[in-house]
């Protein structure tokens, strides 16, 4: 029931939008004539992926991981890892897509209820996705880990989101996202309303209890307002 919260807080990468790093590092590569193949990111995320739980576990800051996954790269073209992640943001942006019942849910929901995105993602992509999908306006807040300088489930970051939104009863603010280990938990932590979108019906990791959960935005938008 939508009369239960005053805030809905989403996540951004696969909760609102599709997020095919896939796709975006053969985009990005191929403006240095590499063929970049499966194998090739199978050895980027061997990388990338413990980055990030350094990340948000705050052992790294967002500067280090945008530098260390691509520092072999970087070595291999003679470029600097900065200008590989630049190359990447913009390549993200360029194939950037709403996921299926976004759109559709954002709009039933605007105007409705108060709706903000907190995500551990980084600020040049957010922002510009936002603008090209014509869904910034929909948002009262936009708050980015990269900004902040914690990433969820840090409680720090919650604060700070919740801060800006004038400090509502936390109780009456729900954290929908895809992550249970950064969304949900970050959401329970901060003393929030959870539900995890989980498209693929994946085991919630042990003592990972969401309020609600769902398979879909449009199971969402049903159990919110239809």
């Amino acid at each position: 029931m939508l009369s239960q919260w005053d805030w809905i807080l989403f996540d951004a990468d696969e909760t609102l939008f599709h997020f095919d790093a896939y796709a975006g590092l053969q985009r990005l590569f191929a403006r240095y004539d590499v063929h970049f193949t499966r194998a090739d990111f199978d050895a980027y995320q061997a990388v990338n992926q413990p980055l990030w739980v350094d990340y948000q576990n705050g052992a790294i800051t967002a500067l280090q991981l945008q530098h260390r996954r691509f520092a072999d790269w970087a070595a291999r073209l003679d470029v600097t890892p900065q200008a590989l992640n630049d190359g990447f943001m913009a390549a993200m942006a360029d194939i950037c897509l709403p996921l299926e019942g976004a759109v559709e849910l954002l709009n039933a929901l605007k105007g409705r209820v108060k709706m903000g995105i907190i995500t551990n993602g980084f600020t040049a992509l957010q922002q510009i996705r936002l603008t090209r999908t014509g869904l910034i306006d929909h948002f009262d807040v936009l708050v980015i880990s990269e900004q902040v300088g914690q990433a969820k489930p840090h409680p720090a970051i919650f604060d700070y989101a919740l801060q800006r939104m004038g400090e509502p009863p936390r109780a009456r603010v729900l954290m929908v996202g895809d992550n249970p280990d950064s969304d949900v938990l970050g959401g329970i932590r901060a003393g929030l309303g959870t539900c995890w979108l989980n498209r693929d019906n994946r085991p919630c990791p042990e003592g990972i209890v969401p309020d609600w959960e769902v398979r879909s935005l449009r199971e969402l938008q049903q159990r919110l307002i239809d």
